[in-house]
């Protein structure tokens, strides 16, 4: 049987709140653990380690939600529940995905709507569960999410908002940031060469004076991160 995902709901509007509370009542896959009508209140229930998923509106009273979004990774749990942010106005979209927020969700939103989310949240979860070794990637890319094999990517570039991630067969620009991605590319041969760079290191084609190129793409090895690379290879550096 498929494990509940519990979730919370966390809105200062009674009437959103009841409404978002009603969809995850209906939801098969989901568990309401709790609903609160600011952020601060939700951090007790959070801090249990148990929530694997909040809906949560942006313009809370007090502490907003994004700004409540980027300190859920100093949880004292290894696990981060994941992020639907809800708001009336799509001007914070980008700011959303800033915090690694799963999807974005525009008031009113229908079921349907919601299903999409939160389906999209538990193919994620599923495959970045504790003893789940992903050999791959989910992109988001504008409302769909689009799967990269971790083993094909060339280079990751960040691109302010977006990351480029480049393989050999094609070259996808994902809503997340560099350091997100990043987090989920441990244990396998990456390595962030600059500030905007991560590259697989199994796919570099050649290095010159501490540059990496990949065909006709060069990337420079910044002072910062020359020690550690070269140490990868001592042998031929």
């Amino acid at each position: 049987m498929e494990q509940l995902l519990k979730c919370l709901v966390i809105d200062d509007d009674p009437q959103v709140n009841d409404y978002v509370c009603e969809m995850v009542r209906q939801t098969p896959f989901l568990q309401l653990a709790g609903t609160f009508d600011h952020a601060a209140a939700a951090i007790h229930e959070l801090e249990q380690g148990a929530i694997n998923l909040i809906i949560l509106d942006i313009n809370l009273p007090g502490v907003d939600g994004v700004t409540f979004a980027a300190t859920l990774k100093d949880l004292p749990n290894k696990t981060i529940p994941a992020v639907i942010l809800i708001s009336g106005s799509p001007e914070y979209a980008i700011a959303g995905y800033k915090v690694d927020a799963i999807d974005y969700l525009v008031k009113p939103f229908s079921y349907d709507d919601f299903y999409k989310s939160v389906s999209m949240a538990r193919r994620l979860l599923q495959v970045h569960k504790p003893g789940n070794a992903s050999e791959y990637l989910f992109l988001k890319v504008e409302h769909d999410l689009v799967r990269v094999n971790i083993k094909d990517i060339q280079y990751l570039e960040s691109l302010r908002d977006y990351v480029k991630v480049v393989t050999e067969a094609s070259t996808i620009t994902a809503l997340s940031t560099l350091k997100a991605l990043e987090s989920k590319l441990i244990g396998h041969q990456f390595m962030r060469v600059h500030r905007s760079f991560i590259v697989n290191l199994d796919k570099i084609e050649s290095i010159q004076h501490m540059t990496i190129r990949f065909g006709k793409t060069i990337i420079p090895v910044t002072e910062q991160y020359r020690t550690a690379f070269k140490s990868v290879f001592s042998d031929w550096l």
